[in-house]
């Protein structure tokens, strides 16, 4: 049999006394504050938008004050009377702002019980989890004169659909020339249509490498017109990626686009010593996520190419990643360097990669970024955790940047959040000559145009730091 409901009840104007209290704790989330401001129409910007409050509130939002007073409300109606409770009036004061992450416990307690045999007055005060009041006042309500006992209520799952966050990146790109990218073997029909649709809107000129028979049939099959595209034919897909890593050494490519072939045969052609794009930084793979519950896109690094980096691999990856973010519009990327624990161990070799990594920054072998490490991912990624750890950083709880200690961990965390958070994800692999838009074969056709904005803004960056240079 099914358990009870939870019950609800209440406590009638006679049986409350002076002094009686009651409490509620909540956490405050983002949802918190988007529904609250759908729902009053108020959307100052202090409440709605991130990048206003970036500059007035330590780059968090501010709960809406009202917001606050309502958990005095919640505290009345279900708990002290309880069920059957009328608000008349309130006098409440807000001392201090309220962010999302804040943990707030109100309290209401019974102070006087008016002679009309109804109206309670309550003392109200409101602490954030450091202690400190953010809320303090008075409310009177008509309290029943019935005892009320009843099932809770279960409230539906509400959700809202947020502003897609990769709809920044396209937007950045309208002014930017289309960058030529070698597409090689794009055969079937994601692998076709996502460089078709980057071109029409105007992210990449594709130039398509492969069997021209079997291109054909996929745009047919499509019904894509390829007809403005050049074609390079290949026999096979082998050929396709060497072909494709040609035209970047020919100068005829500032990029390159991974079709319907095997990662390894891109990568093998990209690293070869004599015929690839390699550098003299280390080649490395990052995700671009788009996480519904993370109020910024959040950067995975590196989830598919370095196995087992050893620290001087990490400072390259870690630089890679710091490149691409400054190129998606970050000034100074936060990068948190992650690990079990929050505290160096040679137990734990990563966390000394750590430690040596923001030395390294400080010493300025690493640039552009603020780093913090050891982090464990809670404390990289939310702000409460951190301070509950007592952890005082500007990275802590607003990281852009994970560099996570090997391949397993950053693929485990990159695809637990698109399939548990219903994240999106763009790959792109950075440190070699140009950008190589790495998507899985799995990934939809959405995922790879956000790759090809990636690489316009990356590539366009580099055509800009040419320009300085050669004035």
């Amino acid at each position: 049999m099914p358990e009870p409901a939870e019950t609800i009840e209440n406590r009638t104007f006679d049986e409350i006394q002076i002094g009686d209290s009651a409490s509620l704790s909540r956490t405050l989330t983002k949802d918190d504050v988007d529904l609250f401001a759908v729902v009053s129409g108020d959307v100052n910007p202090s409440h709605v938008d991130k990048e206003f409050a970036a500059q007035t509130t330590e780059e968090r939002v501010v709960a809406h004050s009202m917001l606050t007073g309502s958990l005095v409300s919640a505290v009345l109606g279900t708990e002290l009377p309880g069920p059957g409770t009328v608000y008349t009036w309130q006098n409440l004061a807000w001392h201090r702002p309220v962010f999302v992450g804040d943990t707030l416990k109100t309290r209401i307690t019974a102070a006087e019980k008016k002679p009309d045999g109804r109206s309670v007055v309550f003392d109200c005060v409101c602490t954030n989890q450091d202690g400190e009041e953010v809320l303090t006042g008075t409310a009177e309500v008509h309290a029943p004169t019935e005892r009320i006992s009843r099932p809770r209520t279960e409230l539906p799952e509400v959700g809202l659909k947020r502003y897609d966050s990769y709809q920044e990146l396209f937007d950045r790109c309208r002014d930017i020339e289309p960058v030529m990218t070698a597409v090689a073997h794009p055969c079937d029909h994601d692998s076709l249509t996502g460089p078709v649709q980057a071109a029409e809107m105007g992210l990449i000129t594709p130039i398509l490498v492969g069997p021209e028979a079997r291109i054909r049939a996929a745009a047919e099959a499509a019904e894509l017109d390829i007809s403005p595209f050049r074609l390079v034919p290949t026999e096979h897909s082998h050929a396709s990626a060497f072909e494709a890593v040609a035209l970047v050494r020919n100068g005829e490519a500032e990029a390159v686009m991974k079709g319907s072939l095997h990662t390894d045969e891109l990568m093998r052609e990209v690293a070869a010593r004599e015929t690839g794009l390699r550098t003299e930084r280390r080649i490395s793979h990052c995700f671009i996520m788009d996480v519904p519950t993370y109020d910024q896109i959040l950067i995975i690094t590196d989830a598919a190419i370095n196995i087992q980096p050893s620290l001087e691999d990490k400072r390259d990856i870690c630089q890679n990643a710091i490149d691409m973010a400054r190129a998606l519009g970050l000034p100074e990327p936060r990068v948190a360097i992650l690990s079990a624990v929050e505290t160096v161990t040679t137990k734990i070799p990563g966390t000394l990669d750590a430690a040596a990594l923001c030395k390294m920054a400080d010493r300025g072998q690493i640039t552009g970024a603020v780093l913090d490490g050891p982090l464990a991912f809670d404390n990289a990624i939310n702000i409460q955790a951190a301070k509950t750890k007592g952890i005082e950083s500007p990275v802590a709880g607003r990281a852009n940047i994970l560099l996570v200690p090997d391949l397993e961990a950053g693929n485990m965390l990159a695809k637990n959040l698109q399939y548990l958070t219903k994240a999106n994800a763009a790959g792109l692999v950075l440190g070699a000559r140009v950008p190589i838009v790495l998507t899985s074969r799995a990934d939809n056709v959405r995922a790879r145009l956000v790759s090809c904005a990636v690489v316009a803004l990356f590539v366009e960056g580099q055509r800009r730091s040419t320009a300085i240079a050669a004035e």
